[in-house]
């Protein structure tokens, strides 16, 4: 498997499993999926830890869903990919519109050890 494949793959299987977390509003499935140390910063201060993860996640509206895209993989190391992803988080308010984000994630075997999220702006 070449390296950018392994890369994809590593990302996807936990993005998929974020994105079915975040559809029914698990957010202590959300935190698994992070490291213990995980360097957590969403829109609003960081945090350091699954707690953290947990806390943001549970704070936000239920019915909030994601899509995501790949824009590029890297592998770092043996178990270290970085992604970078177009996100948009999607509310079940229909006054409310979706949110275009970017996101940086570092995996480490298997599972996210760095997010970092910063609102996208599309280039014209």
């Amino acid at each position: 498997m070449s390296t950018r494949t392994y890369a994809e793959k590593a990302l996807r299987d936990v993005l998929d499993a974020w994105q079915q977390a975040i559809g029914v509003h698990d957010f202590d499935r959300v935190a698994a999926l992070f490291t213990v140390d995980a360097v957590f910063q969403g829109l609003r201060p960081y945090s350091v830890g699954r707690p953290g993860v947990a806390a943001y996640y549970e704070s936000q509206p239920l019915g909030m869903t994601v899509d995501y895209r790949i824009v590029t993989a890297e592998q770092l190391a043996d178990d270290v990919v970085l992604g970078w992803i177009a996100a948009d988080f999607s509310f079940a308010e229909e006054f409310r519109p979706p949110l275009p984000v970017s996101l940086t994630v570092v995996v480490r075997a298997g599972a996210i050890a760095h997010y970092h999220v910063s609102p996208r702006i599309d280039a014209h």
